[in-house]
């Protein structure tokens, strides 16, 4: 088989994976206007909505997958049902997403591509969805569309507390070593939107949000910070104010690191009396695609091209670039090994982390680019053929780390250009450097924005016959 054609169908099962998530396509699969002679009804994921019932249909959300679900929504429902129930929202989305062509609902960039970081032109969107949704009807319909990427996206700090603040508060504890759910306790706890917060200044007494999970185990609470989320008045009492003020404990105990503001804030609602607050009568909260969804999809597409096909369980939010790069090569150099040989294809869903070279050393990448590179060096370091290998690692955002790449890519082709420019793979990825490192090789992994976000998606195969 030529390498060229194993490079094809590496990209092709990477491809068929990415399909099977795009927001557009989940919400037609998901939404759809059924009539009959008697009635006619809404239909979302398994939830059936009379049309008599409904007055107004308010579409509110944040995320990468925001332009794609809007339009798949808008598209379901069609023009002569967006009139009838005066469909009209707003979506905060990233920069070059906002121009999906919509009829009804307002796409607002949130902040520039490529920078998952709260901005200014977040929080004004954040402030237009809670005045839109202070203003409904309790017979209107609130539906919210949310994905991975809408905590950055849909910033709005309480009362006291600035964006620059919440934002230096978020960078300390992430660079002393706060864990993903201690970050996101402090800033659900100093947040107007996260946490539930959505859902309480919802005026409608129904709320339907359809999500597109970036989080392996699909926690509702954690997938854009839960802004639909709200929990029973049970368990509030061990809920995210007394945890965000434990950590703020543990990383700043002589609060000279943290804003005071925060500091007042967590400590007085960490040990305010429970109360119950207004939200709707009905929420529901329903996952439509996340990363297995991509799996399943890469793994049908791979046996159809006549693969025997091993799944990889995703790997702890603790598993770094590096070990996930050294498990692909064990494989690749296991299947090399079998006799008779296979045909054989790896798909592995998840998202490892990347650990980081001092500033000063650093360059630029991605934790897919981290990946590649690594089985790239580990190809080479044991004398692993490479003629009959591909392998794919890409985040099916259409981003990887601050760059405009989604991943990248290493066959033989690849491995030759780096050995004839005689690059030093060690030397980059010791400084986090993989995009400067397969630019020059054309080994970059490129789709754009896809309006999508449920993770990574890696392929591995292996054709020996």
């Amino acid at each position: 088989m030529e390498t060229n054609l194993l490079a094809q169908q590496a990209r092709q099962i990477w491809n068929a994976g990415l399909d099977a998530v795009r927001s557009k396509r989940l919400m037609l699969e998901n939404v759809a206007v059924e009539s009959s002679d008697s009635e006619t009804m809404l239909c979302i994921d398994e939830q059936r909505y009379s049309a008599d019932s409904i007055r107004n249909i308010c579409v509110v959300g944040a995320g990468k997958a925001g332009a794609g679900m809007a339009a798949g929504f808008e598209e379901a429902l069609g023009p002569k049902w967006l009139q009838r129930w005066n469909v009209h929202g707003w979506i905060n989305v990233p920069r070059g997403c906002e121009h999906e062509p919509l009829q009804c609902i307002q796409l607002h960039a949130a902040r520039p591509a490529g920078r998952n970081e709260p901005t200014a032109a977040g929080v004004q969107g954040a402030r237009q969805i809670l005045d839109l949704l202070r203003h409904l009807h309790p017979d209107d319909l609130c539906l919210g569309l949310w994905s991975g990427g809408g905590s950055a996206l849909l910033p709005l700090p309480v009362d006291g507390v600035s964006l620059e603040q919440k934002t230096a508060a978020t960078r300390y504890l992430s660079a002393v070593g706060a864990s993903i759910q201690q970050l996101n306790a402090v800033r659900t706890a100093i947040s107007q939107v996260k946490g539930g917060g959505v859902a309480k200044a919802c005026r409608a007494k129904r709320l339907h949000s359809l999500i597109v999970s970036d989080v392996i185990g699909d926690p509702l609470d954690v997938i854009a910070s839960g802004p639909t989320v709200v929990e029973p008045l049970r368990t509030k009492a061990a809920s995210f104010a007394p945890v965000a003020f434990e950590v703020l404990r543990q990383f700043d105990p002589q609060r000279k690191q943290i804003a005071d503001a925060i500091w007042r804030h967590v400590e007085q609602r960490s040990h305010a009396s429970i109360t119950d607050s207004g939200r709707p009568e009905s929420i529901v909260n329903s996952i439509i695609g996340n990363n297995q969804t991509a799996v399943d999809a890469a793994v049908a597409a791979a046996e159809t091209l006549g693969f025997v096909v091993s799944r990889f369980a995703s790997e702890s939010s603790s598993t770094t670039a590096e070990e996930v790069a050294v498990t692909i090569a064990d494989w690749m150099q296991q299947q090399l090994s079998l006799v008779p040989a296979e045909k054989a294809c790896l798909v592995w869903g998840g998202e490892p982390v990347v650990r980081l070279a001092p500033a000063e050393r650093r360059g630029v990448g991605g934790r897919n680019q981290q990946v590649a590179l690594k089985v790239l060096s580990e190809l080479s370091s044991r004398s692993i053929s490479v003629q009959r290998i591909a392998v794919v690692s890409g985040g099916t955002d259409g981003e990887d780390g601050p760059t405009t790449a989604a991943g990248a890519m290493v066959d033989a082709s690849v491995y030759q250009q780096a050995a004839d420019l005689h690059l030093d793979a060690d030397d980059f990825l010791s400084r986090n450097d993989a995009y400067s490192f397969f630019a020059q090789i054309g080994g970059l992994l490129v789709t754009g924005p896809t309006h999508t976000n449920v993770c990574d998606l890696r392929i591995a195969i292996v054709d020996v016959r």
